[in-house]
């Protein structure tokens, strides 16, 4: 039988409450569903599922870790959905902010790792964020900052994006996908309470995609 072994890495999106002390416990986020989609359509292949997202992660503390964390599993594919603590903590007042030129040289010595130091192919998942109802949504925090958060995911998608065509092997555009699922099911509350963690239906909805945009790496 064919085995996989994949890493889940990222931040709070991919953590997702997971028992960290069993990183093979892909916790309840997007990383559920895809397991769940991948698992089913799979039945020829024995899969190793790995999640090792850690909340409130920015890319210079996954890079810090990546070794110990995703590289020393020898994955046969390593997933990364990280960025927007990079851009939220420009306005928490309570961290050093990063600028879009050291998020793009701290993913991009992440991705150079991965080039050197293993076989393991790459996907690579945009951020994203939604519009929020702030009488409703438990955040306030981001919702007064979202307007200014949308222009900078901007540029970072863009930079995202750009190592992407560089480096990974599968590119998800997952701040796309959900903008289109928008116009279907205009209400932002469908899919996440604060304007940035994905509510049920919301990992639901990116596990999928993942499980459909992982197909040409299995």
């Amino acid at each position: 039988m064919k085995k996989v072994k994949i890493v889940f890495q990222g931040d709070s999106i991919t953590d997702a409450g997971r028992d960290r002390r069993n990183y093979h416990d892909v916790g309840p986020g997007y990383a559920k569903y895809a397991t769940e989609h991948m698992v089913a359509a799979h039945p020829e292949i024995e899969f190793e599922f790995i999640n090792q997202g850690i909340s409130g992660n920015r890319t210079s503390q996954l890079f810090d870790r990546f070794y110990n964390d995703a590289l020393s599993f020898d994955p046969d594919i390593i997933s990364i959905l990280i960025g927007i603590n990079d851009i939220w903590h420009r306005h928490s007042g309570n961290k050093i902010a990063t600028s879009d030129a050291q998020l793009e040289l701290n993913y991009r010595s992440i991705l150079e790792r991965i080039r050197k130091e293993s076989n393991a192919k790459i996907m690579i998942l945009s951020p994203f964020l939604f519009d929020e109802d702030t009488k409703v949504g438990a955040r306030k925090e981001i919702a007064k900052f979202l307007p200014e958060m949308r222009e900078e995911l901007d540029r970072v998608i863009k930079i995202v994006k750009g190592l992407a065509d560089e480096y990974a092997d599968v590119y998800v555009p997952l701040h796309e996908h959900f903008e289109q699922a928008l116009k279907e099911n205009p209400e932002p509350l469908y899919y996440s309470v604060d304007g940035v963690h994905p509510n049920v239906n919301g990992r639901a909805f990116i596990g999928k995609i993942y499980a459909e945009a992982i197909e040409e790496l299995l």
